[in-house]
């Protein structure tokens, strides 16, 4: 497929072009007043096509906001796009096809999708872009507005097929412990489906994440037994430090000596102290 690159037209500023303009209109008034004074059949042919060229001309003022382009097409040939904002004139006999450069915002639906692992997931993003080549945007695609949205759902879907939903060892990239990568990786995909639309991307983002509802109150259950796991395994290795620290320095104070049974029955006292839930009550010996 041939692709269309934008280019700038012919243009000079509309005022300067107007005086001119006024002054050609001022000289046909001048020769048809002469003419009704001594009529002539190659002076009025003359003075009619000059007419008919100040008509033609008048087609080529054009004003543009800031922010707009028009791309000008002269019978089916495109030939240029404008983008100096004000009052201007350029090529006569012209389709003129606005296009706003503004930013724009695209806010996806929520997807329903499957994450890396398979887990049923709801994700939605917003994408930011705006029109960087007109001519692309305007020729090479049809509607370039709703090849956006639907090129920036196709990336999200395929983006969210390519990351878990969240992490289970660590180094691995999540769609909800990684938002900044998963950002990026998500603008890079839809800015490359895009060039050939002409539109660059500005920023994308997830703006909405969560478990689909027939698994969500599942995952919660599995986040909830991670999490207790987790704070087991610090109790777990908090406890361990603090017998250690305890044995040697009964050991260096040489405040007791212990054999190897002791010291196991110690171990196991400590641990169950430290790592029990409810607050442990002391047997003391009195026998």
């Amino acid at each position: 497929m041939k692709l269309t690159r934008e280019y700038a037209p012919l243009c000079v500023n509309g005022f300067a072009f107007l005086i001119g303009h006024l002054v050609f209109l001022a000289a046909l008034i001048g020769a048809s007043i002469s003419l009704a004074n001594s009529p002539s059949d190659m002076s009025a042919f003359f003075v009619m096509l000059g007419f008919l060229i100040f008509a033609i001309l008048c087609t080529g003022y054009l004003v543009l906001q800031p922010n707009e382009a028009k791309a000008l097409v002269f019978f089916g040939q495109y030939v240029g796009t404008l983008r100096n904002e004000g009052f201007s004139w350029s090529i006569p006999l012209t389709a003129k096809h606005r296009v706003s450069l503004r930013v724009r915002n695209f806010t996806s639906e929520t997807l329903k999708v499957n994450d890396l692992n398979g887990n049923p997931i709801e994700i939605a993003a917003v994408v930011v872009w705006r029109v960087a080549d007109t001519a692309k945007a305007l020729f090479d695609v049809d509607e370039y507005e709703t090849f956006v949205a639907i090129q920036a759902e196709t990336a999200l879907r395929k983006l969210a097929s390519g990351y878990a939903y969240d992490a289970h060892d660590s180094g691995e990239l999540s769609l909800l412990g990684n938002p900044s990568e998963v950002a990026d990786a998500l603008r890079g995909e839809v800015e490359e489906r895009l060039e050939v639309a002409g539109v660059k991307v500005l920023e994308a983002r997830l703006t909405h994440l969560a478990y689909a509802p027939e698994i969500a109150q599942a995952m919660l259950r599995r986040q909830q037994a991670e999490a207790i796991i987790a704070a087991r395994r610090r109790i777990v290795e908090g406890a361990v430090g603090m017998v250690e620290m305890a044995l040697e320095q009964l050991q260096a104070n040489g405040v007791v000596t212990l054999d190897e049974e002791r010291k196991a029955n110690m171990v196991s006292n400590l641990l169950v102290v430290l790592t029990s839930e409810q607050e442990s009550q002391p047997v003391l010996g009195v026998g």
